[in-house]
């Protein structure tokens, strides 16, 4: 069969395009998924370590609390993925300002054909050609436009996108601060934690020392049958529960140091020492209930995100009512064409349009009804918060007071402890039972004294909830600088005027 004119042509135009269509085609299908193999992760490794640690200032000299609470508020990395959070929500609320803006739109082209684009008409009541084939068109033709449009509709919706966006990005500040609330939270017992572990370290050193040399004379004189066997037997099982109790309180107060290490984002294993305190101040505490509660209901992070979300569902309220009306768009803008047979080559262009989807007018009901739904389960989100907070407010404080008291009767103990090891050790006597109490009212008074450090931290964990549950900030709205000497100071400034309000003073 033969191929019309037009269908020759066009096949003699595409023939050059078929291997290029067909490796675009099979390229398309080839694209495959490849999971990253052990030799990339581990060429990565040194890179990533590095990367988790570069641009923070040494640790240099005994660390104290104050620093640690900075360290960890300017290198924690659960803290900086909050910080950048934040910084993508204002970055997207830039973004819905600029959607706001009239659209520009500027296009060029370049056409060409083989042969000419001819029509001819045709008289529609004898069915003869009435002109003969003519064209009015180039072959090759250069376009340009640039169009401004302008709709009114989107112009109003992407208004409340801006003012929902802009919402979202307070609400990335307080979950920012709800992260910073949480490290102080629990920074501040891990650091007791460690302050007590390397205090005990050198203790408990010597206390199983002693204990292996007592367990070692024990063994001599079973060999030497110097005492009965039962009573050899009864003592070495004492010092040897003594031992394996101080060897478990070892490997847990080792895991002090890493623990609050993980929190500054020091690297693991580096070590560094603490400021070891002259005495354990009791933080005081003497806020009234009620105060207690408007404080928090005023500054939880958890309340203000609570509340910045139910003005975004109030916000989209208004948003599904204003696609309900017609849109209006306004058009505006230069034009060119290089086809030489057209008298004006280049022109403007202006034009209204109005256009209605009518679908939102049948579904109105469903789209106002839904929309209140929804601020209706973020008014509900919030008092819900709103209570939690308060219970909230009352177990923080009735754990510190809690905390308080045992701290008291452990320091309490700690102290008749050790005026008994003084007595034991004046009274001690050469023979393996005088040894044994010894060794006892040794490993007894050092128990004391991890407990008393242990419940010094719990009270120190407890002051830091009762100040995470006020919502009230380590670090002021603004700081002359971000580096490490100036949070410090803030810190310590903001720690100093939470103290004085908390107690009552002003």
């Amino acid at each position: 069969m033969r191929l019309p004119p037009f269908a020759s042509k066009t096949s003699s135009f595409i023939k050059p395009l078929s291997p290029l269509m067909l490796a675009l085609v099979l390229g398309g299908c080839a694209v495959t998924t490849e999971p990253i193999g052990m030799d990339e992760r581990s060429k990565s490794l040194a890179a990533e370590r590095a990367q988790m640690v570069q641009n923070q200032e040494p640790l240099v000299g005994p660390l104290t609390l104050d620093e640690a609470m900075a360290r960890a508020l300017k290198y924690n990395l659960d803290y900086r993925v909050k910080v950048m959070e934040e910084a993508l929500a204002s970055k997207q609320l830039d973004l819905a300002r600029v959607d706001m803006l009239p659209r520009i739109t500027a296009a060029a082209g370049y056409s060409t054909r083989d042969n000419d684009y001819a029509s001819s008409s045709r008289n529609v009541a004898t069915g003869a050609q009435s002109l003969v084939p003519s064209t009015s068109v180039d072959r090759n033709r250069n376009t340009l436009d640039l169009g401004l449009t302008w709709n009114v509709l989107d112009f109003g919706v992407s208004y409340y996108q801006a003012k929902q966006q802009g919402d979202r990005w307070l609400a990335a500040q307080e979950r920012r601060r709800k992260t910073v609330h949480i490290v102080m939270q629990q920074v501040r017992p891990a650091y007791w934690q460690a302050v007590g572990a390397q205090v005990l370290e050198g203790k408990i050193t010597t206390v199983l020392a002693d204990a292996r040399k007592a367990l070692a004379d024990s063994r001599k004189i079973e060999l030497e049958k110097l005492l009965s066997p039962l009573e050899t037997l009864n003592y070495q099982r004492q010092l040897l529960e003594i031992i394996r109790q101080f060897e478990a309180i070892n490997d847990e107060l080792a895991q002090a140091k890493p623990r609050l290490a993980s929190l500054m984002n020091l690297e693991p294993g580096k070590p560094f020492t603490l400021v070891l305190p002259t005495q354990l101040n009791k933080p005081q505490f003497t806020l009234p209930m009620e105060k207690m509660e408007e404080t928090a209901l005023l500054r939880r992070p958890d309340l203000m995100e609570a509340r910045y979300n139910e003005r975004v569902s109030v916000v989209e309220t208004r948003k599904a009512l204003v696609k309900l009306f017609p849109g209006v768009e306004l058009s505006f803008g230069p034009h060119y064409d290089s086809n030489s047979y057209l008298v004006n080559n280049s022109w403007n262009d202006a034009g209204l349009r109005v256009s209605w989807n009518l679908m939102n007018v049948f579904n109105a009901s469903t789209i106002r009804n839904t929309a209140e739904a929804q601020l209706e389960l973020a008014t509900q989100q919030r008092l819900a918060m709103s209570m939690a907070v308060l219970t909230q407010t009352h177990v923080a404080y009735r754990d510190y007071t809690g905390r308080m008291r045992q701290f008291e009767l452990s320091d309490e103990m700690d102290s008749v402890e050790q005026r008994l090891l003084a007595h034991a050790r004046n009274v001690a006597r050469s023979d393996a039972q005088g040894r044994l109490q010894e060794v006892r009212a040794a490993a007894s008074a050092l128990m004391s004294e991890l407990r008393r450090y242990q419940s010094y931290g719990a009270l120190q964990g407890a002051y830091g909830q009762v100040l995470a549950t006020l919502g009230l900030d380590p670090l002021p709205e603004t700081i002359d600088s971000h580096d490490l000497p100036a949070v410090r100071k803030a810190v310590m400034g903001m720690e100093a005027r939470w103290a004085h309000e908390l107690a009552g003073k002003r």
